[in-house]
């Protein structure tokens, strides 16, 4: 590789970052080639791309107020560590994904070691549904903002900010290797059985605050649907874990794994029932129903109901301004009302084509079908690198 190449420090502390610092690191080799060489800070997705990180990220997959404030050293330590790599490495930029509070913390420490390094944040808080002052905090940490929302940009451009609009990577998920028939072989599910796919999340917490409530609710409709076969496909950050607990579920759910499996199986799946998060917007794009829950812990519920200003969690229902898919939060979230929601997505063809028509339509308020968020992202990291040379 050439000495020349461009540096690029790509950070990332959660599985949604780690799958969008990839794409963008596949985008710049497609435009650099050897080019460019990445460091940085990632998960599985950015190791197979050449960004080999210092430490696990798992361990900042921190859910809450309360966790957050227990994990605060180990937060700390992560960003120390991140700032000693790019001391070492002297990237020519930095590009910080997602997960609001540590990088944050990165930027700062990345500012105080070379004021002159370009700080890209990529994916900005959702400012629109809550802590608008967050807004202020990151024009005075970062140079530029790449926004997966097409109405992110005047929070942030009022604030001294500039912003690019770059689109959701979600909506360009690609399904068009994804076989139904695979997943159904590999389950051995009958021709014809209804299938319920169960995603709890990525983080530990969820694991442990969500998934109890999914397995209740399986667990019933199991007993009234016998043919109902059960299929949960586990992020990697999670997948011990989510097998440790299934083990001990009274009726049988196949555990899967890898991309192409979870792809498969979104295409396969009568209903879903989904930890809210970005895998949401994922299973509206394959056309699935589902059913959204989520729970976290009741000081940080308080404290976000005094906080968050949207009526709803899910970015289609909130795009739609209407709940196209049910959401049962925290006291909600429990395994009669989710097994009420599903059994009659399971058992109404009518509803469940219903749904899927509106989520489409929501899609299309997002962006879907419009230009490659990681095309677009690669091509507004170059810009601002052209800008800061000229």
């Amino acid at each position: 590789m050439s000495a020349r190449a461009l540096t690029v420090m790509l950070v990332a502390a959660e599985p949604s970052g780690d799958e969008r610092g990839a794409g963008l690191a596949r985008a710049l080799k497609r435009r650099l080639g050897e080019g460019v060489r990445f460091v940085g800070v990632g998960g599985e997705r950015m190791a197979a791309e050449g960004v080999e990180s210092p430490f696990d990220i798992t361990q900042l997959s921190v859910l809450g107020l309360v966790e957050g404030l227990m994990a605060y050293p180990r937060v700390v330590a992560c960003a120390d560590a991140t700032a000693a790599l790019a001391a070492r490495e002297r990237p020519d930029v930095a590009i910080l994904v997602d997960s609001w509070g540590f990088t944050l913390r990165v930027a700062q420490r990345l500012r105080r070691l070379d004021p002159a390094l370009p700080l890209i944040k990529y994916v900005g808080p959702q400012v629109w549904a809550t802590r608008p002052g967050r807004a202020k905090t990151l024009a005075a940490s970062v140079d530029h903002l790449l926004s997966i929302h097409a109405f992110d940009a005047p929070y942030f451009e009022a604030e001294g900010l500039p912003t690019t609009f770059v689109g959701n990577s979600a909506l360009s998920l690609d399904f068009s290797r994804a076989d139904p028939e695979r997943l159904r072989a590999q389950i051995g599910a009958p021709a014809g059985a209804p299938i319920l796919l169960v995603l709890p999340g990525s983080r530990p917490a969820e694991i442990e605050r969500v998934l109890p409530a999914f397995g209740e609710a399986v667990a019933l409709l199991k007993a009234e649907r016998p043919e109902l076969q059960v299929v949960i496909p586990a992020a990697p950050t999670v997948a011990e874990a989510v097998k440790a607990r299934v083990a001990g579920w009274s009726c049988r759910a196949h555990v899967v794994e890898g991309e192409a499996a979870k792809l498969d199986a979104m295409k396969a799946a009568t209903v879903a029932l989904a930890c809210s998060g970005t895998v949401t917007t994922q299973l509206a794009l394959a056309g699935t129903p589902m059913v959204v829950g989520y729970r976290i812990g009741p000081v940080t519920y308080a404290i976000l109901k005094r906080l968050v200003r949207t009526r709803y969690v899910t970015l289609f229902n909130i795009a739609a301004e209407t709940e196209v898919a049910p959401e049962l939060i925290q006291d909600a979230c429990n395994g009669l009302a989710l097994a009420a929601e599903v059994g009659r997505r399971l058992d109404d063809e009518t509803l469940r084509r219903a749904q899927v028509r509106e989520q489409y339509a929501a899609l299309d308020k997002m962006g879907r079908g419009g230009p490659d968020p990681d095309d677009a992202a690669a091509d507004a990291v170059l810009e601002v690198l052209a800008a800061r040379k000229a």
